[in-house]
């Protein structure tokens, strides 16, 4: 079974301007029921067979941009996700950034690394998803995706 949560109508996350103010009070919203999600799975013994996680598709620049208020940009190459159960590793941090959050400094992953990991801990190799269209391989991962074992418990 899966099961998908989203906080907010529309896209709140996805503001461009006032983000220090924005995704702290958007934070603060979700941050009691995650909390309260977490310890019920783990106080009826479901942490360990549940996989969840928290995050989405993109990071911000560290860089403003030039606007009327204060505001940050889509960025593709660095962001953060958290998991908690499901076999991941409990306090473990993979990758990091450069001193200005800009690029991968260490542990650099493709987001295809991580459907791959999601994938591999719900029981499916996303390599025998493969097939042949048009002359051109492809999966749920791409080609590409190799599951990030650091992250395993």
């Amino acid at each position: 079974r899966f099961v998908q949560v989203w906080h907010g109508s529309g896209q709140p996350w996805d503001n461009h301007d006032d983000i220090e103010v924005n995704h702290r009070r958007l934070a603060r919203q979700c941050d009691q029921g995650i909390g309260a999600l977490l310890k019920d799975l783990k106080q009826r013994g479901l942490l360990d067979e549940t996989l969840v996680l928290w995050g989405g598709e993109f990071g911000r620049t560290p860089m403003s941009e030039k606007r009327a208020t204060p505001g940050r940009n889509h960025h593709t190459d660095a962001f953060s996700m958290w998991f908690a159960g499901g076999g991941i590793k409990p306090g473990n941090l993979v990758g990091e950034t450069d001193e200005f959050g800009f690029g991968a400094k260490t542990e650099e992953h493709h987001v295809h690394d991580l459907h791959a990991t999601i994938l591999h801990q719900l029981g499916i190799n996303h390599e025998r998803l493969t097939f042949r269209f048009q002359g051109r391989d492809f999966r749920l991962t791409d080609v590409e995706g190799k599951v990030i074992k650091q992250m395993l418990a």
